[in-house]
């Protein structure tokens, strides 16, 4: 074999080297944005869980609480502004974010209104369709905060791949970029004012 050829196989090897790992790196990021996007799916998932058990709680206490119609129509207006506010996950900002927790906010507070309500009707709080829907939601609730977890979980392994060197140079090449995170709310750290 000659100089030349011995070079050119060497480039060439080099050249395989690095697009096999250059292959590997880019499919590593594609499966770490498709956790991200199924975790938020999961996210997603458990909110259309709870807005699903609303008309349900909200039947229940209309049929006890017919005159506290603002409070029933408070519940019924966010949720159907929750179940309007969606995201791509694909292309998430902290703007589209943040517009998807302040609707998912507003049906929390006007739940907490209505449980609050109920609070009035002592024959409400011991009828068994009631006791399981508080139910169901509470556990529910439970399971929004576990998969927004798991979200935020999937968004830093995520975040830290396409940051870290040198799979950021193949991360900026196809356009892979930081996943953002679910906050507390403002306010959130203030604790709240109780009086007896």
């Amino acid at each position: 074999m000659n100089k030349g050829m011995i070079v050119g196989l060497s480039v060439l090897g080099f050249v395989v080297i690095m697009f096999l790992w250059g292959m590997g790196q880019f499919n590593g990021m594609v499966t770490a944005e498709e956790t991200v996007t199924k975790t938020w799916a999961n996210v997603e998932s458990q909110y259309q869980r709870r807005s699903d058990l609303i008309p349900n709680l909200v039947a229940t206490v209309k049929g006890y609480a017919a005159h506290e119609s603002s409070t029933l129509q408070a519940v019924v207006e966010a949720r159907a502004k929750a179940t309007q506010t969606t995201i791509d996950p694909t292309n998430m900002t902290p703007e589209s974010l943040a517009k998807f927790q302040a609707a998912q906010s507003q049906v929390s507070s006007s739940l907490s209104r209505l449980l609050v309500t109920v609070e009035k009707y002592p024959d409400l709080k011991a009828n068994q369709n009631f006791l399981e829907l508080q139910a169901q939601l509470e556990g529910t609730e439970n399971r929004i905060s576990v998969e927004r977890q798991r979200f935020n979980d999937a968004a830093q392994g995520f975040n830290v791949m396409v940051r870290r060197f040198p799979k950021n140079i193949i991360a900026n090449m196809f356009g892979f970029e930081k996943k953002v995170y679910f906050e507390a709310e403002e306010g959130a750290a203030k604790a709240p004012e109780v009086k007896f």
